[in-house]
Parts: C-alpha cells; sequence; structure tokens
C-alpha cells in the first residue's frame, strides 16, 4: 500500500451502511459470512472500520456480556493492506471499548503472536467440523428422556444453561439467537438437560450452541442426541459446527462425516471466563461470539 494511501487511512465506528462493503470484504478473503451474517452479528454489538477513500479496508467487531465479559471477532484487513498495522489499529480500538472485561477470541496460529502481545493467553482450542456429506447417526436416549421444540417459556431457562456452559453473560444474546434459530431442549420428567439450536449461516447450516448438563456419564450421548436431531433434518445439506476441544467429540463428528477443516486458537484476556462444572457446551455459537 502506497506511503500516500497509508496517511489517507481513518478508522470511524462500524454502522448497518458498511454490511455491503464489510460482506464484500470477506468474501474476499474466503470467509463464508452471508450479508445477514453480518446484520445478525452487528446487531448485537459494535466494531470499527478501517477505510481509505470510499474503500473499506479493515472490520473489527466486539460484543460485550453482561457486566465484565466480552468477545471479538470479524476481524479482517485487505489482502493489499495487510502487514501495515492495520489489524493491530482495529485491535486497539476494540480493546479500549472493552476495558476491562474478561475477553475472549479465536485465533490463527498466524494470529496469535499478535494477541499475546495485547495480553491475550491461550486457553483452549476450537475444532471447525463440516461437510454435506455426512451419515445420520441413531442416538437412544435413556428412559424418561424426551426431545421437544423450544418454547418460549424456556428461554430464562436457556439463558441460564448457555450462560454457565460459556461462563459468559448470555441474557442478550440468546434472546436474539433464538429469534433466528430452530431450537430443541432435551428433558425428562420436565426437568432440563440440554439444548441445541440450528440456523442458517454461511454455506448452509450451523448447529450451536449445544449445552448438556454433567451430573452423570451420559451428558456425552446426550450432547450427540441433540446434533443428531438436526442432521436428521436436513441430511445431504451443508452443516457446520464448532466444537471445543475439551467437549471430546471432534473423533465422533469426524466418525459421522463431519469433516474437520480448521482448529483454531481459543484465547482470553482479563482473566478466564468462570467454568461450572455441572454444565458443558459441546458447541459454540460461532467463533466471533463463543
Amino acid at each position: 500500500m502506497p506511503a500516500a494511501e497509508t496517511s489517507a487511512l481513518i478508522y470511524r465506528p462500524f454502522t448497518a451502511d458498511d454490511i455491503a462493503a464489510a460482506h464484500a470484504l470477506s468474501v474476499e478473503v474466503k470467509w463464508p459470512h452471508r450479508a445477514d451474517d453480518w446484520r445478525f452479528v452487528l446487531d448485537a454489538g459494535a466494531g470499527f472500520i478501517a477505510q481509505i477513500g470510499e474503500r473499506v479496508v479493515g472490520t473489527a467487531l466486539c460484543w460485550m456480556y453482561g457486566g465484565n465479559g466480552g468477545s471479538l471477532g470479524m476481524v479482517i484487513v485487505a489482502p493489499d493492506c495487510q502487514g501495515k498495522g492495520i489489524g493491530r489499529k482495529l485491535m486497539e480500538l476494540l480493546l479500549e471499548a472493552l476495558g476491562n472485561r474478561i475477553t475472549v477470541l479465536h485465533a490463527t496460529p498466524a494470529g496469535e503472536p499478535l494477541y499475546a502481545k495485547l495480553g491475550f493467553r491461550r486457553v483452549g482450542a476450537i475444532h471447525q467440523h463440516q461437510s454435506a456429506d455426512f451419515a445420520v447417526p441413531r442416538i437412544e436416549l435413556m428412559q424418561g428422556e424426551r426431545l421437544r421444540a423450544i418454547e418460549p417459556r424456556d428461554t430464562d431457562a436457556l439463558v441460564a444453561f448457555a450462560s454457565r456452559a460459556s461462563g459468559l453473560d448470555r441474557s442478550a444474546l440468546l434472546p436474539a439467537l433464538l429469534e433466528v434459530a430452530k431450537g430443541v431442549v432435551l428433558e425428562r420428567d420436565d426437568e432440563l438437560l440440554g439444548f441445541s439450536l440450528l440456523r442458517e449461516f454461511g454455506r448452509g447450516r450451523a448447529i450451536g450452541p449445544v449445552v448438556s448438563v454433567t451430573a452423570d456419564a451420559q451428558h456425552t450421548r446426550r450432547a450427540q442426541a441433540l446434533i443428531a436431531h438436526w442432521l436428521a433434518h436436513g441430511e445431504g445439506k451443508f452443516t457446520r459446527i464448532d466444537t471445543p476441544d475439551e467437549s471430546g467429540l471432534s473423533a465422533w463428528l469426524e466418525s459421522i462425516g463431519l469433516k474437520c477443516v480448521d482448529t483454531v486458537i481459543k484465547m482470553a484476556r482479563n482473566g478466564t471466563p468462570p467454568h461450572d462444572a455441572s454444565v458443558a457446551q459441546f458447541a459454540i455459537i460461532n467463533q466471533a461470539l463463543g
């Protein structure tokens, strides 16, 4: 990028009018996000744009969860403008907005050194699985268990489950997600044992979050049942699921044809989101929202 263009570079808040340009930038770097995917994450958060003249050359968004949590993502710099400090400046703007919140992000190995310099440390990994050519596994429910569609009366319980499983306050984000997603709960005698959501995303559909209680040895099987439900309702449709390394689901997803196409590093700053061992998150919402 010529020096004259660098001097003309400006940073400003991200607005809804920038969605088309941001989508074009994500297409340029081969990200799968649709314009609607950008619109959802922007409505849930805020961010910044790097711009030269009329051209958007960088994007970055962040999300605040309750009083002390946050995440950041959608950090993109146009390929011909990389290596000029644009990504770092966008990150600094986000971190200033987030303040002392416990903040998570998901980094590529190439991005990890920059994030480490900004105070993030590695706390885990996320495996991205996807395919349209998968087998639909048959997962038997235990006696008394059943799956049913999510109802409005479930919202408060699902917010609590999602917050405990992620360590981040989902009281604003989950109701917004329920507006654009389908969902099922797994219950026994009206006791909530887990839930999963499915929504349109990228090249097809995304499953997540998937949450299950860990009170007994059946929590992995329950998570598998919650995932298998959506696979059975979309056989042959491109499906993506992002699963934490600690969930132990990656090998099973591979075995049914959902190939692992990428692994990213989960990093945190200002501490680590508190872990509630009574529930487990087997799939995240996405790599931006956590």
